[in-house]
């Protein structure tokens, strides 16, 4: 059904960029990775759009590691388990609590700033997190504050070239090893790059749903070129759907961070009622995926499409100083946070599975490496914990520069690389604009925050229906998104239809119970192997 490459080209026949290292994605994991990696080697970096356009640059709560002398990295490590709904991998956690503290050390030597309060970090804490230990910047705006900080230092480093408006199209492969990528210039030309080794930062798939908080570029592209090129996809069917964006005329699925909860803001239905606490003891601070459903329930008994944050509570002068970014977003729109109940709703936010990693982050396609939301290290088992993301792109970054120092090169030899598919021209009767925003209806109906046979069999098949796209000729950026956003789309479906159970980010309401006995396990796709089971790692949780 998905073919080996999106486009036809022969490698011989392109004009060539050579590196030791490419990276693919400006984002925290593309930024520190590619930092890490120049303190030895040679790197490329490409941004799909240009260098500030990333998740990370939206990331409002923080970053968790264990910097407070009441916390540790065993309470972190506990904490992460918990969320993780019993299929974390311990090793995976061990090394993210007990490696992250160093990486926030090389943040703030990177030029990062983050809020200090009487001269030490300031902590906050979010939801199922035992301690404060999230770190911030500029109350709520640690994202764009750490992305600044690191572009800032990847445009002064001579070894980084940084290659902005390239869109990466396919990782071309040549027996068994993935020896660069294949690239599309802003003038449409398409190079081939090669590199000794190369890794994905790609980011997210939240266009796979119509109300996301990811931007516009989370088309999940990364993970669908490593799919192509053979690499294991783990984990997908665990979706991490905020429970709080805002949801309001006129106004983006805009991001209302967790930390705000952390700070005391409450839930109330439409009726004006607090909720939490019927389905939760930890109530607004509960797992994301207990609170986002709960929500939806309320929200089902109600007959509305939100329900309400209110921090009115608190004073003037801490929603101000903490969420300054927020404040001004809902007054964009005529909500003022210190007067009034802020309207939410859960939207698509973070895919928990990916390509599926070592503790070193390569893949099973030799040379190839994954970091960040695209990749599946086993850090966030079945649902992330707030604010570990971030941390996890820092530590595995560190340890994908430290592996690439162990790899030869490549050779100089331009391997006979060639591809070719039979296509057919586009069809007009149907836009891709149109084609998207269709799969991306179909997924938030039956493979959204509630899931069942009868609605993922459905999907799978229609999903199915619209894989002939893959045969039509389709060059332009966004046609080939769409057709990633696809690709990641038939695999969700597929391991969520499997999946008979529900833990964390998958629920279904035909299986509402977590089945320890049979589903204790991962579900792993290849484009050369189908589907594969696997245990899971976590033996003690």
């Amino acid at each position: 059904m998905v073919p080996r490459y999106v486009i036809d080209f022969k490698l011989t026949e392109l004009e060539m960029y050579t590196t030791d290292v490419l990276v693919i994605g400006s984002g925290i994991a593309g930024l520190y990775t590619a930092l890490k990696i120049s303190e030895s080697r040679d790197v490329i970096l490409l941004s799909k759009t240009d260098l500030t356009q990333s998740n990370t640059r939206y990331a409002q709560g923080g970053i968790a590691a264990v910097t407070a002398e009441t916390d540790s990295p065993e309470l972190h490590r506990q904490d992460t388990l918990i969320a993780g709904a019993g299929i974390c991998s311990n090793e995976a956690v061990e090394v993210l609590v007990n490696e992250g503290p160093s990486c926030i050390t090389d943040l703030i030597h990177y030029g990062t700033k983050f809020d200090e309060e009487d001269g030490v970090l300031a902590l906050t804490k979010e939801g199922a997190h035992s301690q404060r230990r999230i770190l911030h910047a500029q109350g709520d705006a640690t994202g764009a504050e750490i992305v600044r900080a690191l572009s800032e230092r990847a445009l002064a480093n001579e070894r980084i070239t940084i290659l902005e408006n390239h869109f990466t199209l396919d990782l071309v492969t040549h027996q068994g090893e993935c020896i660069g990528a294949l690239v599309r210039k802003p003038d449409g030309q398409v190079v081939y790059v090669r590199a000794n080794a190369t890794v994905l930062a790609t980011g997210g798939a939240g266009q796979l749903y119509r109300y996301t908080t990811n931007p516009e570029i989370a088309t999940g592209d990364g993970m669908a070129m490593a799919y192509r090129a053979g690499a294991y996809i783990k984990d997908v069917e665990f979706i991490q759907f905020h429970p709080t964006s805002l949801c309001y005329p006129g106004a983006p699925r805009f991001l209302i961070s967790e930390a705000v909860r952390g700070e005391g803001a409450v839930l109330r239905n439409i009726n004006g009622e607090r909720f939490m606490e019927k389905y939760h003891p930890l109530k607004e601070l509960a797992p994301r995926d207990v609170v986002a459903r709960a929500m939806v329930s309320e929200m089902e008994s109600t007959g509305s499409t939100f329900v309400y944050l209110d921090i009115t509570h608190e004073s003037e002068e801490l929603i101000k100083r903490r969420f300054p970014n927020i404040y001004k977003v809902c007054l964009r729109y005529g909500l003022d946070m210190v007067t009034d109940w802020i309207p939410v709703a859960p939207a698509a936010h973070y895919i928990m599975g990916g390509i599926k990693t070592d503790l070193y982050g390569e893949t099973a396609t030799r040379r190839l490496f994954a970091c960040g939301e695209v990749s599946c290290t086993g850090v966030h088992g079945a649902n992330r914990l707030a604010s570990n993301s971030l941390a996890e792109a820092l530590v595995f970054g560190r340890r994908i520069s430290e592996r690439i120092n162990e790899l030869t090169d490549i050779g100089n030899d331009i391997p006979a690389v060639s591809f070719s598919l039979m296509r057919q021209q586009t069809m007009k009767s149907e836009t891709v604009m149109e084609r998207k925003l269709r799969m991306q209806k179909l997924m938030l109906t039956h493979v959204g925050l509630k899931r069942s046979e009868k609605g993922l069999t459905k999907a799978v098949r229609e999903l199915e229906r619209y894989a002939k796209a893959f045969r039509m000729k389709m060059e332009k950026p966004e046609e080939l998104e769409y057709l990633n956003l696809l690709t990641c789309a038939c695999l969700v479906a597929n391991a969520a239809l499997l999946r008979e159970e529900s833990r964390g980010g998958h629920y279904r309401d035909d299986f509402p119970k977590r089945d320890e006995l049979v589903w204790r396990k991962h579900i792993v796709q290849s484009i050369e192997d189908g589907v594969l089971e696997e245990r899971s790692a976590n033996e003690d949780e």
